[in-house]
């Protein structure tokens, strides 16, 4: 069974990201097999906040010289972008950085 640590991997810290934390709204890397609820479950569990929505994209690896060799790719990875209720406190962990 995965712990909410297993299903939140990092937070993503762009200066897109950053400006939408004004609007109570956070991005993190997630695991690819996690669905909406369970990400809304690791990110209150985690943080002590309650969560409103859950929005998930998936990136694909982008295409990348490989030496010689023409073509490689990065990694694909998967991101959510999660927004708090209004009375809910704030994610401390990105409070410094804005």
């Amino acid at each position: 069974m995965k712990t909410a640590y297993d299903i939140i991997i990092r937070p993503v810290i762009t200066e897109q990201s950053m400006e939408a934390t004004e609007l109570k709204k956070y991005v993190f890397l997630v695991a690819e097999s996690a669905n909406k609820t369970e990400i809304k479950k690791a990110v209150s569990e985690i943080f002590g906040v309650k969560v409103e929505k859950v929005t998930t994209i998936r990136m694909d690896g982008k295409l990348k010289r490989q030496g010689r060799y023409p073509t490689g790719r990065t990694a694909s990875y998967k991101k959510a972008v999660v927004k708090l209720t209004a009375d809910s406190k704030t994610i401390e962990f990105f409070e410094g950085m804005v």
